[in-house]
C-alpha cells in the first residue's frame, strides 16, 4: 500500500473517530437524556410554559406565516422532495448521493414511526389547534426528518458550491428551525418532542453523511489501486532500451 493510501485511510478514520462518534454520541446522550424525562412526567412544566408564552405571540399574520414553515416539514412533501432529488442525481451518474438521499429519507421516516409508537406521547391540548394532527406526538416528526432531508440537502449544495458554503449552511439551519418553532407555535407538539426530533436527526444525519464520504473514500483508493497495479512498472521499460 502507498503512503498516499495511507495517508488517505488515517485521515478517513480520524473523520469517523473525532466528528462521528463524538456528535452521534452526544446527540443520542441528549435523546435519552430527553426521553427519560418525557418518561417520568418531568418536563411537563418547562413544555407547557414555552407553549403558553407562544400562544400570547399569536396574530392572523404570524399564523399563515408559521403555517408555510410547518408546510415545508410536512414528511409527505420531504418524501417527493427525495423522490425528485434522488431521481435527478442518479440521472447525472451520482449513484452513491442517490443511495444515500433515498436510506436518508426512509430511514428518517421509519425511525421516527417507530420512536412515536415507542413512546405513545399524547399531543397537547392547550387551546383549540388549527391544524388537525394525528399519531402520537415524541419525537416530532417535522422536526427530525426535515433535520435529516433538509441538512443532507445542504451538505450537498455545499458540497457543489464551497464559495457559498456558509451561506447555504446558514439558511438550511435558519429553515430547519422555523419549522421547529412552527410546529409548537400551533400548539402541536411540546418542545421536548421538538428537541429530541432535533437530536434523533442529526445523528441519523451525520451517519448517512459519514457512510457517504467513507464509500465515496473507498471507491477512490480501489480506483487508486488498480490504475496503479494496471500502469507500467518504469524501471522495467528502461530496462528494455
Amino acid at each position: 500500500m502507498s503512503s498516499r493510501m495511507g495517508s488517505k485511510i488515517r485521515s478517513l478514520i480520524s473523520i469517523i473517530r473525532l466528528a462521528g462518534l463524538a456528535v452521534a454520541a452526544l446527540g443520542m446522550w441528549g435523546f435519552a437524556t430527553i426521553a427519560e424525562d418525557v418518561l417520568g412526567k418531568q418536563s411537563y412544566a418547562f413544555d407547557t410554559s414555552i407553549l403558553l408564552y407562544l400562544r400570547s405571540l399569536h396574530t392572523p399574520l404570524r399564523d399563515r406565516v408559521m403555517l408555510g414553515f410547518t408546510f415545508l416539514g410536512e414528511p409527505n412533501l420531504l418524501l417527493v422532495i427525495c423522490l425528485i432529488l434522488g431521481i435527478v442525481l442518479l440521472a447525472r451518474n451520482h449513484r452513491s448521493e442517490s443511495a444515500t438521499i433515498a436510506l436518508a429519507g426512509g430511514g428518517a421516516i421509519g425511525l421516527n414511526l417507530l420512536l412515536k409508537k415507542l413512546f405513545a406521547r399524547a399531543r397537547p391540548q392547550l387551546w383549540e389547534r388549527v391544524v388537525d394532527v394525528r399519531f402520537y406526538s415524541f419525537p416530532s416528526g417535522h422536526a427530525m426528518i426535515s433535520m435529516v432531508i433538509y441538512g443532507l440537502l445542504g451538505y450537498f449544495l455545499g458540497t457543489r458550491f464551497p464559495k457559498q458554503r456558509w451561506w447555504i449552511y446558514s439558511l438550511t439551519v435558519v429553515l430547519i428551525a422555523a419549522i421547529g418553532l412552527s410546529r409548537l407555535y400551533l400548539g402541536v407538539h411540546w418542545p421536548t418532542d421538538v428537541i429530541a426530533g432535533y437530536t434523533a436527526g442529526l445523528v441519523w444525519l451525520i451517519t448517512c453523511i459519514l457512510s457517504l464520504e467513507i464509500w465515496k473514500e473507498l471507491r477512490s483508493l480501489t480506483t487508486a489501486s488498480k490504475e496503479e497495479f494496471l500502469s507500467p512498472d518504469p524501471s522495467l521499460e528502461m530496462t528494455n532500451d
